[in-house]
């Protein structure tokens, strides 16, 4: 009898990885399970993830939730496996939170999808094999300056691909001014790239969306209408 099968279609261009959809199930349930295995986990040495500091414990926010910051750009998401990833994440959480709630504040500015993102799909893995008790702890997903394509993929695919109720817990934050009403300054460190993006957005606010209003900055040229004028003057006079 032939085996079972099973069909999956996504789009293209939403950049959604999906190589957890095509793992066969016989080879999952053959796997280890990893988080039960604190020994396993510990004899690997994570100490060159560390010095990247993409994934740090940081203060709390006004709820009394720690937080682990994590920023996007500082992930080298091409030579990271997705599985040494998710033993660090497991690693991290259960040696410096092991208990109480916790969140997790996502800065995504200035983020390559090449270079930086690990996909949604690997995301949504690496959150559903963890312990379910972890998952209970995570209470919200601060995620800082959203682009549009990070937008559309959640909007159209993220019931169906962030499940375990992790798609309720996002909470988009445009600007920095607006973590501040959920955290006090000084609980996490923002590194001054993305406070210099924040400016930018600021200032020119449609780039959120992907639009350039000016990109060869022709405001910013002192306008000749002035000097032109002058010259006129001299002719007629």
């Amino acid at each position: 009898m032939a085996e079972d099968f099973s069909v999956v279609v996504l789009a293209s261009d939403l950049g959604v990885d999906a190589r957890p959809f095509l793992t066969r199930t016989d080879e999952i349930d053959e796997q280890e399970n990893w988080h039960d295995c604190p020994q396993y986990l510990g004899d690997e040495d994570f100490s060159d993830l560390d010095l990247l500091h993409f994934f740090t414990l940081q203060g709390s926010d006004k709820s009394g939730n720690r937080i682990f910051r994590v920023i996007g750009k500082y992930f080298p998401a091409r030579v990271v496996s997705a599985e040494r990833l998710k033993k660090y994440i497991f690693q991290k959480i259960s040696n410096e939170c092991p208990e109480g709630p916790f969140c997790l504040v996502y800065m995504h500015s200035t983020v390559q999808k090449d270079e930086n993102s690990p996909g949604v799909t690997i995301l949504r893995w690496i959150y559903e094999d963890l312990p379910s008790e972890i998952k209970d702890r995570l209470q919200v997903v601060y995620f800082i300056h959203p682009g549009l394509r990070s937008r559309l993929v959640i909007a159209t695919l993220g019931r169906l691909l962030l499940t375990g109720g992790l798609y309720w817990k996002i909470k988009y934050v445009s600007r920095l001014q607006y973590l501040w009403e959920e955290i006090k300054k000084g609980e996490v460190e923002v590194p001054d790239f993305v406070n210099n993006h924040d400016n930018v957005l600021e200032h020119r606010p449609l780039t959120d969306y992907g639009i350039e209003p000016d990109p060869f900055h022709l405001t910013e040229v002192q306008s000749s209408s002035f000097s032109l004028n002058q010259y006129e003057n001299r002719w007629v006079s």
